[in-house]
């Protein structure tokens, strides 16, 4: 087995754990608790918005059109896409500090702007406010790409898939938060409102003051980018990036001494024939005879489980009503229907997704990414169709806790599963001159599928039936086992070095080394 010969690599890869790791995460994590809190928060406010903006037919709440539900959600996941690929070739091309501060005052302004969407009619302000979501989802997606491969350069391969994935748990603390939050905002304006001259039980009304309520919600997603900024453009830029791209051994041996207790040589000799030897774009035959299955292998089952992920998180609201989680819609005012949507969201998040994440990051470097990742596909494809096919039973006032546990434990494989995976492997198995581009694109294809969801499985859902709402979770269970074939495609990653994984120290995993790799992941040491 090859091993590089540069210091400034070993180095990194051997340095122990202290303060600046720690750090580190909370930098990069903090980015991934806004692009949560911001991408998910929408779905405790869409229903307001129907109610505030559009006619009711005297009968039922007026509700935002299916088309308008879908852009208002979809929008900004189709900006994270863009966001994604642009600013992760930016991170290859100018370096991952550069435009790492960009993507925190995109999400922060645009959070804000989306709080004070204007206009004069319904059509303007729901088209302000898709503006501004789309600029922030660009925004967003600047930040899945940069922080993936900051952490992975900066941690040691023995703890390197736990700091990443601890990046990527924020998420999960993210979307508590953003149930909690819009609980807590609902709440104060359902007991601000409780005044004589207010009936509270005529459905059909909305409370005064309501159109507060959704801008807060959304605005306050601008803080945590806020209070994060100043740490995040003071983050010298990764060691391996400035000695293995920009080919400056001596400025790579500082920035890297000032944040870590570690002595690094300066070897700019080596560095030269290192540089020289893994200097191949992403386009070209080398790569493809590397890496090329690998990439097949990221995006594909990046896309498969974002279909199903975000069908789970964005369609919610809509599934609560038929799990008997929350009221429905005719039994209960707008700013009432916030609360209880919220509320649902919070319990969901609290029991079912954020234990998910920090499982796998207790697990991850025992288990290993690939088999993690198989479990996760496995169990949630088990779970979705037991639900779908016994949907009849359990959409009943009876088995609601049933319901509720099933489809929590869907969400808790998705987490300690690939959910989490598929953001640790594109961070380690790609080049550094191309880790930054391949993350992105794997993640691009992540938001594609997101985009299915948000366009095409919430149409299942939007009008909570029940023959549909089934029909989109058996879809999900298959999209699920598609994910668990194409797992297949990607090895075990842990235990080893970024250049020994990529082959840039030298080596090259062949077909037989990937596979003894996965074999004998639960033997390896950290």
């Amino acid at each position: 087995m090859a091993t590089n010969n540069l210091s400034v690599l070993q180095a990194l890869d051997s340095a122990k754990t202290q303060w600046y790791h720690a750090k580190a995460i909370v930098i990069a994590g903090m980015g991934f608790f806004t692009d949560a809190y911001d991408l998910f928060v929408i779905s405790t406010v869409t229903k307001l918005l129907g109610r505030l903006y559009y006619q009711s037919d005297g009968k039922h709440p007026a509700k935002l059109p299916t088309n308008v539900n879908n852009a208002v959600i979809g929008v900004a996941l189709v900006g994270t896409l863009l966001g994604q690929l642009v600013f992760g070739w930016l991170g290859d091309k100018l370096g991952r500090k550069k435009v790492y501060g960009i993507t925190l005052v995109m999400m922060a302004l645009c959070a804000i702007c989306s709080g004070l969407s204007f206009g004069s009619s319904a059509k303007s302000v729901i088209t302000t406010l898709c503006f501004f979501r789309f600029w922030l989802g660009f925004g967003i997606g600047g930040d899945y790409p940069l922080s993936a491969t900051i952490m992975s350069e900066y941690a040691n391969k023995s703890t390197r898939g736990a700091f990443i994935a601890a990046v990527f748990a924020m998420q999960g603390v993210g979307i508590i938060f953003a149930g909690f939050v819009s609980m807590t905002v609902s709440h104060f304006f359902l007991i601000a409102n409780r005044a004589p001259s207010f009936n509270e039980n005529h459905v059909l009304s909305v409370q005064p003051n309501a159109d507060y309520a959704w801008r807060i919600v959304l605005m306050l997603g601008a803080l945590p980018a806020l209070l994060t900024y100043y740490w995040r453009i003071k983050m010298p830029e990764t060691g391996r990036y400035t000695a293995v791209i920009e080919g400056n051994a001596k400025q790579a041996a500082a920035d890297m001494g000032r944040v870590l207790d570690i002595e690094i040589q300066a070897e700019q000799d080596k560095l030269a024939a290192f540089k020289a030897k893994n200097d191949y774009p992403i386009w070209s035959q080398k790569f493809v005879e590397r890496h090329g299955l690998h990439l097949i292998g990221t995006t594909t089952t990046w896309f498969l489980l974002d279909i199903a992920f975000y069908s789970q998180n964005l369609t919610q609201k809509d599934i609560f009503p038929v799990m008997h989680l929350t009221d429905k819609a005719e039994e209960v005012s707008a700013l009432g229907e916030m609360f209880q949507i919220s509320r649902a969201m919070l319990v969901v998040a609290m029991f079912g997704t954020f234990p998910g994440y920090w499982f796998t990051v207790a697990f991850i470097e025992k288990l290993g990414r690939f088999n993690i990742q198989l479990m996760g596909f496995f169990m949630m494809s088990i779970f979705m169709f037991i639900v779908g096919i016994k949907y009849e039973d359990l959409a009943t006032e009876k088995n609601r806790y049933v319901f509720a546990t099933l489809y929590g434990l869907t969400f808790f494989f998705a987490n300690f599963g690939p959910n989490s995976t598929t953001f640790v492997l594109p961070a380690e198995l790609f080049p550094t001159r191309v880790r930054s581009t391949c993350h992105a694109l794997s993640a691009a294809s992540g938001k594609a599928g997101a985009i299915v969801s948000a366009f095409a499985i919430q149409k299942y859902t939007v009008n909570g039936e029940k023959k549909k709402i089934r029909t989109a979770i058996i879809i999900m269970a298959v999209t699920n086992m598609l994910g668990f074939l194409f797992t297949f495609l990607v090895t075990e990653t842990k235990g080893r070095s970024l250049e020994e994984i990529s082959g840039e120290d030298g080596g090259k995993d062949t077909p037989e080394m990937e596979m003894n790799n996965r074999e004998d992941s639960h033997v390896q040491e950290s």
